[in-house]
């Protein structure tokens, strides 16, 4: 007895793979956060500091930034102490929000601050940032610990003493969140200081309403 061909056989096979792919990729985009860069607390509710933020991705930098006008001896005190603001995030929530054009939850965001340099070995002018970590603060998104009629988002921020040690959480009242809530552009974090994500926000039309209203009523001629 012959064998029968082949051939049909895997033409059907080849068929239900195209079939299966082109599902998969009609499937709608799901901001998910891989399980291995997830926050983590202690039993009393501080967070651990996140291991390795530096191997992550970095999303700017400022220098002596304030969201509120400063006064003449702020204006004095930042002339003698500058500070660069450095922005890391996870990478997985990186990659979403390449995805999406927003953050996924158990998104870990770090702010590091560290004082401005100047008069060091060659440099003449300028700033560069000093070795010293002066300031840590986390922004975690944790839909499932924070409540979101309390926190808006399920965003809360947690204040360091080092890059080392566990976090204090700040609590709702404090004008950090009612300050991101109205004016961040995107799921109330900054990004509109992010120079890499804010034209994806924009792109995949993610900016919130609030930021878009500031923006244009900030816009040259209004």
């Amino acid at each position: 007895m012959f064998l029968k061909p082949a051939f049909p056989a895997v033409a059907f096979l080849l068929l239900v793979a195209l079939v299966f792919a082109a599902f998969e990729n009609r499937k709608p985009k799901t901001a998910l956060a891989a399980a291995d860069s997830a926050p983590a607390y202690t039993k009393t509710g501080d967070m651990l500091p996140p291991a390795n933020y530096r191997e992550w991705i970095y999303l700017t930098s400022g220098i002596d930034m304030s969201y509120a006008p400063k006064t003449a001896a702020m204006q004095n005190h930042s002339q003698d102490h500058s500070m660069f603001d450095n922005v890391f995030v996870d990478p997985a929530a990186w990659r979403s929000f390449l995805a999406t054009g927003t953050w996924p939850d158990k998104t870990v965001m770090v702010l590091e601050v560290r004082e401005a340099r100047s008069k060091v070995s060659i440099n003449q002018a300028g700033h560069f940032q000093g070795i010293d970590v002066m300031g840590f603060e986390v922004h975690v998104k944790d839909q499932s610990r924070f409540d979101q009629s309390r926190f808006p988002g399920g965003w809360a921020f947690f204040d360091f003493d080092s890059p080392v040690a566990n976090g204090k959480l700040i609590q709702q009242d404090a004008p950090c969140y009612s300050c991101h809530a109205a004016h961040g552009a995107v799921d109330t974090t900054f990004v509109q200081f992010y120079p890499t994500l804010l034209p994806l926000a924009q792109k995949k039309g993610t900016l919130s309403p609030a930021f878009l209203k500031e923006n244009a009523e900030g816009a040259p001629g209004k």
